[in-house]
């Protein structure tokens, strides 16, 4: 989930978990608690995690940079839960799907670093920052092709939404980028191991996912991964 630090109310979109459960999942939301027995206790339950997006930016000194003029919140919280759900989830082996700031810890938890600011690093970039509607595609990218995204999405370019000004600088361990936007900027990434399903993408299929086939396609290959984790009927999947 996210923090909400006027009123400290743990909260999350409701697209994420609609977007899982259309797909055949159970969702199953994770409260901020950066406690290990916690969050060990629940991914011992669980087949999959989601690590959705956030309002917040994770913070620099975890990837070994200092605060950029233009760096966003930084809620310790979020961040010390998301580490504790991936380690338990690569500890376990269950499939993980990353959707933006999602993206971006996911890569930190692998060694990787951040651009903290787009607009500020990248010349000539494209508003990754769109506003509203939040579900309109906003700018094309071009996918990898032969590799698990490109076979979900089944398309070489892509029109999606954009609502971040951080973005992925080096990969982590056992990434490999996937999609690009048109300024260079990584629009997904996977790990290539055949028996590993983690895809983290830089935009929002759960906005608009009633009308996007892709979309649908993402969520439906994630949650049929994860039901293989017990050969279960249906896959209970968190969201943190």
């Amino acid at each position: 989930m996210r923090i909400e630090l006027q009123t400290d109310r743990f909260y999350l979109s409701r697209y994420y978990s609609e977007a899982v459960e259309a797909a055949g999942g159970a969702p199953l939301h994770v409260s901020l608690i950066p406690k290990p027995d916690y969050v060990n206790s629940l991914v011992e339950a669980l087949d999959g995690i989601l690590l959705p997006g956030s309002d917040s930016d994770v913070d620099p000194l975890r990837y070994g940079q200092q605060p950029h003029q233009k760096l966003g919140a930084v809620h310790p919280i979020k961040d010390e839960t998301d580490l504790l759900l991936i380690e338990a989830a690569e500890r376990k082996q269950i499939p993980i799907f990353a959707i933006c700031f999602g993206m971006q810890i996911l890569n930190v938890s692998r060694g990787g670093t951040l651009i903290q600011d787009i607009e500020s690093h990248v010349p000539e970039a494209l508003k990754h920052e769109q506003g509203a509607p939040r579900d309109r595609a906003s700018h094309w990218i071009s996918l990898t092709g032969k590799t698990r995204l490109a076979q979900i999405a089944a398309t070489k370019n892509l029109a999606v939404n954009s609502h971040h000004h951080q973005s992925i600088e080096t990969l982590g361990a056992d990434l490999i980028a996937t999609a690009w936007s048109a300024d260079g900027i990584i629009e997904a990434v996977e790990d290539p191991r055949p028996d590993r399903f983690l895809v983290a993408v830089q935009w929002h299929p759960e906005l608009g996912w009633e009308r996007d086939v892709v979309s649908q396609r993402l969520f439906e290959a994630f949650v049929a991964e994860a039901a293989k984790t017990t050969e279960a009927a249906g896959a209970v999947v968190s969201i943190s």
